[in-house]
């Protein structure tokens, strides 16, 4: 028999959520830490008028309470993990599982739109799936549902799901009609990593469908008017399973969110990339490590040694080292300064020892060739700890970057994603035959440098590199004039 679960008072929506979000992921510098985020923080691109209809953030795992307070219809055999963000819901056991939550609730809250809106959620299988087979759930997983399939479609049916062997991704529904037909709106190829936590965003209405994985849009559909009807929508949606509680998704599920509203592309890849953050830093989340703790692999010695160096910043004291599969920052701390400046300190644990670990910082958290520039503040060791000082009293993020250089050229990978925005595995020199590491070695922006003269002394920076000059030191024109009286400059 289902259990009902205890009603709790509801909460004001967001705040505490949101706060921890914040701290967690950012690291956030300055008194406004438990600040709600600011609309900005979507930029010009996304809508300011959409709204939240509720969220699930899976904090209290005995009462399975929304993030408003709201009591699921019922639950049984559910767990709870400390991977993901926070606590994360666990629905995966050999006994019938299932947690169901009201659509409506009797206040009139409304948790859940089917012909209308948004649903994202964080989700980790405990599977592996690729195109090529996996094990993969075992059954048809479901990870959001409404009512229930049927052959000859009497009942009513909408639900995200996964197939037994964890190699796609449906988006489907039925009405009532006693016809045997399923309308399947969206499908999508995945290939998944035990542990893993993908974001999972599906927007939808009359005119349209959409499936983002990761932030990104993977496919589109035809809109929506296909789905159960008030009878079905009276018996909730489940997360996780089935009613019966046998299709089970077996995995991990963190921030599931419900808007009224399809979400546009930017305001879901700022969502995407506002939250993976949190994910990689917790050393628990071994599997999402992709910027993980190893030396430089394969061996090289480099052509240019460019980044390397305390930088901004300051060491303050060493601990015992703890070495892991994992590398992270822990300990931080912020301090309001005179001036509107805050000083920061934070410990680096994990990892290889004796490691050089590239620490950058921004004002946001960005990832990809059009994101803000991140700034390399210096390179620390596993164990030590640094601070930052005069930062500006506003939000700030910080990342780790291990010492793999793919190309050799002296010049970190993390260095390349996220200072030049380049690809690790791409060129390396420019059109002239110059190597970016050389421009980075230099201070310039490599972009349209090779024709430019920042010293003004005749030669161009294509130049300067092919007659081992500096670019930002002038030097002269005698210096190239020929044993014969002229010069030989290209």
């Amino acid at each position: 028999m289902k259990s009902n679960a205890k009603s709790v008072h509801p909460s004001r929506r967001f705040s505490a959520t949101l706060a921890r979000a914040l701290v967690v992921a950012g690291f956030l510098l300055g008194v406004n830490a438990f600040a709600f985020i600011p609309s900005s923080f979507f930029g010009t691109n996304a809508n300011p008028n959409y709204v939240q209809l509720e969220s699930w953030s899976f904090y209290d795992s005995t009462n399975w309470t929304d993030d408003d307070g709201y009591a699921p219809i019922s639950f049984t055999n559910l767990n709870s993990s400390n991977l993901g963000n926070g606590h994360s819901l666990v629905v995966g056991t050999n006994l019938p599982a299932w947690l169901q939550y009201n659509v409506v609730e009797n206040d009139g809250t409304t948790n859940l739109t089917l012909g209308q809106g948004t649903a994202t959620f964080w989700f980790a299988p405990s599977w592996s799936g690729t195109n090529m087979g996996g094990t993969g759930p075992g059954e048809f997983g479901r990870l959001l549902e409404v009512g229930g399939y049927t052959p000859d479609s009497s009942f009513g049916w909408w639900s995200i799901y996964v197939d037994d062997v964890g190699c796609n991704l449906y988006f489907s529904a039925q009405t009532n009609d006693l016809s045997s037909s399923v309308t399947t709106y969206l499908t999508a190829p995945i290939s998944w990593t035990t542990n893993y936590f993908h974001f999972v965003a599906l927007t939808y209405s009359a005119t349209n469908t959409a499936l983002y994985l990761d932030g990104t849009l993977v496919t589109n559909g035809p809109g929506v008017t296909v789905y159960p009807g008030s009878d079905v929508l009276a018996n909730g949606f489940f997360i996780g399973g089935d009613s019966n509680g046998v299709y089970q998704a077996n995995g991990f599920f963190n921030n599931v969110t419900t808007y009224s509203t399809p979400l546009d592309a930017y305001t879901i890849q700022q969502l995407f990339g506002y939250r993976y953050w949190n994910y990689l830093i917790d050393p628990l989340n071994v599997t999402m490590m992709r910027i993980s703790s190893a030396p430089s692999v394969p061996a090289y010695t480099p052509t240019y040694n460019v980044i390397t160096g305390a930088g901004n910043l300051q060491w303050m004291t060493n601990t015992t080292v703890v070495t892991s599969s994992g590398v992270w920052l822990t300990n931080i701390t912020s301090k309001t300064m005179g001036g509107g400046t805050v000083n920061v300190t934070f410990t680096i644990m994990g990892g290889t020892a004796l490691a050089p670990y590239d620490v950058f910082a921004n004002s946001m958290v960005g990832l990809g060739p059009n994101s803000a520039a991140w700034a390399w503040m210096g390179q620390g060791y596993t164990g030590n700890t640094y601070a930052l000082t005069n930062l500006p009293s506003d939000t700030g993020f910080l990342i780790l970057g291990t010492p793999q250089d793919t190309s050799g050229y002296g010049l970190t990978d993390a260095y390349e994603q996220l200072v030049l925005k380049i690809d690790p595995n791409g060129s390396q020199i420019d059109s002239y035959g110059v190597p970016y590491a050389w421009y980075a070695e230099n201070g310039i922006t490599p972009a349209g440098a090779a024709t430019q003269d920042p010293d003004q002394d005749g030669l161009l920076n294509y130049q300067e590199y092919q007659y081992g000059t500096k670019p930002n030191v002038s030097e002269g024109l005698a210096i190239w004039t020929a044993a014969n009286g002229t010069t030989v400059i290209p």
